[in-house]
């Protein structure tokens, strides 16, 4: 069979029909971004429709080609904290022209690819210590689980003194995401395949039948067209080249690499993709993967991409080949056809999922290794601080600091390597001289 030799099914403990669950279970549980990339870049004067289609072009065949590489179950997407900074701070904030924003996108793509095709950020990965690895785990399982639970209304802003509180509990969304959550674990306790797919269709259904603000148009096929403002090939190259630009490019790149670095290794280690050492299985071509990924987001006009987390929700589901990721590419290449239903199934339908994800990715403490005082401390430092700070790269960052000084003091110089040194020292300057984003 084909598909068997293609994505070594048998091999790897799964089957076609698992792979599907498992792809459908992805695509629904990131869909969203087909909604939010286009609002946010929208809110900075791009044209919705043309970023609508670039998004879903970048998401369809990004995730396809990390499916046929790399045959890794993880989806590609337009990174959602790329986005908000190519709105708000690039275009809006900088008063960036959009064809430059797109040519940093660009290049940014392009710097990505050379340092994963050269092994740079192969070499990134091998010496980022298991620690704050797994510590990332912990952070980003943590801040999916706010990001979903903040996203529904469960948890809010805090006005007295505190960052964060309980949110409206009877409100419907709320109500519908802790009990669709409560019936995931019950499902999964049991062992139903598709567990997550099943209760965020049940969900859906539920919100059309109870919910008025989730309605069906009527209409739900529509041709795909860029429209009239269309933003293919509207880059311009040039212009990021501008000495004034490229720190933005520069910024772009660091915080892609460590991103989705953290990404990856947090949803291999989910879903059991790591080697005898530790390292990605076809690390090498999942990683040059999402940077081509960013290219096309700079040539068909829509934010960089990034190895989506929501991918592990897939991974939950039982994914474990690229037969996963492509399902998912096939999922949004479709949406270029049905534009009027993107925005059907309600952000409460999904929540579930991404916030057992979470709690999923929390297990990633019990393989901290305490007896180890130091590195231990160290993963949690990264996971708590991406947490707190809303951003994976600065709970890394933080992460190697406290590593690396903490070894020195500890007199443990011994478990350092000069690859962890020079990585520390690369992203504490990277802050020190307010390149973060």
């Amino acid at each position: 069979m084909a598909l068997e030799k293609t994505f070594e099914l048998s091999a790897r403990g799964s089957n076609v029909r698992q792979e599907i669950i498992a792809g459908l279970t992805t695509f629904l549980a990131m869909v969203y971004s087909v909604i939010v990339v286009p609002n946010m870049l929208g809110a900075a004067g791009f044209p919705a429709e043309s970023v609508f289609i670039a998004t879903c072009l970048v998401s369809g065949l990004g995730s396809i080609l990390i499916g046929l590489w790399a045959n890794a179950p993880m989806a590609i997407g337009c990174a959602i904290s790329l986005t908000a900074f190519t709105a708000f701070s690039l275009v809006l904030g900088q008063q960036v022209s959009i064809p430059v924003a797109l040519g940093a996108v660009f290049l940014m793509g392009l710097v990505f690819t050379l340092i994963s095709a050269t092994g740079i950020r192969s070499w990134i990965l091998r010496n980022l210590p298991a620690s704050i690895a797994q510590g990332a785990g912990i952070g980003i399982g943590l801040f999916l689980l706010l990001i979903a639970a903040n996203g529904v209304g469960a948890v809010v802003g805090n006005q007295a003194g505190l960052p964060v509180k309980l949110g409206e509990f009877t409100s419907f969304p709320v109500l519908m995401s802790l009990i669709g959550l409560a019936f995931i674990i019950g499902l999964e306790k049991l062992q139903i395949k598709g567990a997550i797919l099943w209760v965020i269709i049940a969900i859906t259904i539920i919100g059309l039948i109870f919910d008025p603000n989730v309605k069906f148009g009527g209409e739900i096929f529509k041709m795909p067209s860029f429209g009239e403002q269309s933003l293919f090939l509207a880059l311009d190259i040039q212009g990021a080249l501008q000495p004034a630009i490229l720190p933005v490019v520069f910024a772009l790149v660091m915080t892609a690499v460590f991103d989705a670095t953290g990404t990856i290794r947090a949803v291999a280690g989910q879903g059991n993709l790591l080697d005898k050492e530790g390292q990605i299985i076809n690390g090498g071509k999942a990683l040059t993967s999402d940077s081509v990924s960013s290219l096309m987001s700079g040539v068909f006009g829509t934010a960089p991409a990034a190895v989506y987390i929501e991918s592990a929700a897939g991974t939950a589901a039982g994914g474990k080949t690229g037969l996963t990721a492509i399902v998912v590419g096939i999922g949004f290449l479709l949406m270029l056809f049905f534009q009027p239903i993107a925005t059907l199934v309600p952000n409460y339908a999904t929540a579930p999922a991404l916030m057992y994800v979470g709690l999923l990715m929390l297990s990633n403490v019990s393989k901290l290794d305490f007896n180890d005082f130091v590195g231990a401390m160290s993963g949690l430092v990264c996971a708590v601080f991406i947490v707190l700070t809303a951003n994976i790269v600065t709970g890394i960052m933080l992460g190697f600091a406290a590593l690396v000084i903490g070894r020195i003091v500890s007199g443990d110089v011994k478990n350092l390597n000069l690859g962890t040194v020079l990585i520390a020292i690369a992203l504490v300057a990277f802050y020190a001289f307010g390149w973060a984003i």
